[in-house]
């Protein structure tokens, strides 16, 4: 009897240990949608090609390209959120590209001031020069807490395309802003 009723306080004595408080777990943003803006440079060298004929040859892309991205998802687990949406790109001319993507983030110390890393994969769904061209993606990154439901943030994007026969590699900035459902996610929504 005093070995059940020594166990019972001691398992009793380790609940408040073993809970945490409101202010210890890691907060989710749950429902989320982020806008954001991209520009990137072209690090692929494309081979020359010599033009000994009469007919148009296709171009390398450009140097620089742009596009902007919004992304609707759910913050399920403390450190990884899934979400899906939709991506314009501007290569160059007539290589207005529409991608449907898919971006799991993993998110490191979640709260004010998360670093993140976006994985993105996108495939075509309109029709321009190129069909059925797909991307994949890196971004790093910082979200900035705003306010209750809102962050900016910040990022560095690494991709690489496919584009028929041509595959550049980009590197490039992002700007975006993360509007989320939990008032509690950042030090803002705290009374």
């Amino acid at each position: 009897m005093i070995k059940k009723l020594f166990f019972l306080m001691a398992a009793l004595s380790f609940i408040p240990a073993l809970s945490q408080d409101q202010e210890m777990k890691k907060q989710k943003m749950n429902f989320y949608f982020n806008p954001s803006l991209h520009v990137g440079f072209n690090l692929t060298k494309e081979k020359e090609v010599p033009n000994n004929t009469q007919y148009i040859q296709p171009e390398v892309p450009h140097q620089l390209t742009y596009g902007i991205t919004a992304v609707a998802g759910y913050h399920f687990l403390p450190n990884f959120a899934l979400g899906s949406g939709i991506r314009y790109s501007f290569i160059e001319d007539n290589y207005h590209l529409l991608y449907w993507m898919i971006q799991p983030k993993f998110i490191f110390t979640p709260g004010d001031h998360p670093f993140y890393i976006d994985v993105n994969y996108g495939k075509q769904i309109n029709s321009s020069v190129v069909s059925d061209s797909e991307f994949w993606g890196l971004r790093l990154g910082m979200q900035v807490s705003y306010s209750k439901r809102l962050s900016q943030e910040g990022g560095i994007v690494f991709e690489n395309h496919r584009l028929g026969n041509s595959n550049p590699f980009l590197i490039g900035l992002s700007y975006g802003v993360t509007i989320f459902s939990n008032k509690n996610y950042t030090g803002y929504g705290e009374d």
